[in-house]
């Protein structure tokens, strides 16, 4: 390959967050040297795939066409990385495994006494995290790789497969709170009592819900503060069946329960070894037969 993965890394990154900076933030690298390496594409090229001349970059008509290919290429080139450390089959010492709460323990539990049984002499190490923590944790070099909610877009250099297996939520409020007392409770009373719902570390904003907002960074610690009743909360129903103490009441609302797809997560810079791609591939196999 002539082009330099960083320079296709950058492109692609910078197109998809709409400006150089935010794509510097993203590779956690300087906005120069992702301007630079932009620039040494379109000389590559001999092409123009940014129009700089408004307030933000953007794409050309021939920068549109050329990301379809850049994609292309650096999607194979994973999937040839993946297929190396495969092959190579150098176990790594050590994996961490970041891990969502919205996961059933069900799945959890087979699967680390199957790479238990496999590979007994690798320290593993699990976290708990959600969305935008856990991706942190992997550019960060922190995890090896997670499972987590389905997210409406990746960073560049974050590989996701979708798993079968999902899981089921819904609303729950403390027995004696005032809405566990309605036969269904519709959105507009919702906004009118506080919500107890998760925001991560990185996120900059909170997400715009109404009315009052207490929030937390693990849906276990949103079950402890419904169930003191402070508020409803949007919750895993396996988390509450398995970790809850019988007080909290589903609530009837329309459109609820709800399935949520779930990804295994890995950086594309800093893949696992042998052993992670073990765990990757065993995820994907999983099948939740109450759920099909």
């Amino acid at each position: 390959m002539r082009y330099s993965p960083e320079s296709l890394i950058a492109f692609v990154t910078a197109a998809q967050t709409g400006s150089f900076s935010a794509a510097a933030r993203q590779l956690r690298k300087s906005q120069s040297t992702v301007s630079a390496a932009i620039a040494n594409l379109e000389a590559d090229l001999g092409l123009v795939l940014f129009d700089r001349s408004g307030h933000q970059p953007r794409l050309t008509d021939d920068g549109h066409k050329v990301r379809v290919h850049v994609q292309a290429i650096l999607a194979a080139s994973d999937t040839l990385d993946a297929l190396a450390v495969r092959l190579a089959n150098r176990i790594e010492p050590r994996l961490t495994f970041v891990l969502s709460d919205m996961w059933k323990a069900d799945h959890y539990d087979p699967l680390l006494h199957a790479f238990s049984a496999r590979f007994p002499d690798i320290e593993f190490e699990c976290l708990i995290a959600e969305d935008e923590d856990a991706i942190d944790l992997l550019q960060a070099q922190r995890a090896h790789m997670g499972v987590i909610r389905t997210q409406p877009q990746y960073p560049t250099e974050i590989s996701a497969s979708r798993l079968h297996v999902k899981t089921e939520m819904t609303l729950f409020v403390a027995a004696q709170h005032a809405l566990a007392h309605q036969p269904s409770v519709t959105p507009q009373q919702l906004a009118t009592v506080r919500q107890l719902c998760l925001n991560t570390y990185t996120r900059n904003q909170r997400q715009p819900e109404e009315g009052v907002i207490w929030s937390a960074p693990s849906y276990l610690m949103l079950l402890e503060m419904a169930e003191q009743g402070f508020g409803w909360s949007i919750l895993p129903r396996w988390l509450v069946a398995q970790f809850g103490h019988q007080i909290l009441v589903e609530l009837s609302v329309a459109g609820w329960p709800q399935l949520i797809e779930m990804d295994v997560v890995w950086s594309k810079q800093y893949p696992p070894g042998p052993a992670g791609f073990w765990m990757i591939d065993n995820l994907l196999m999983q099948k939740d037969p109450t759920l099909s």
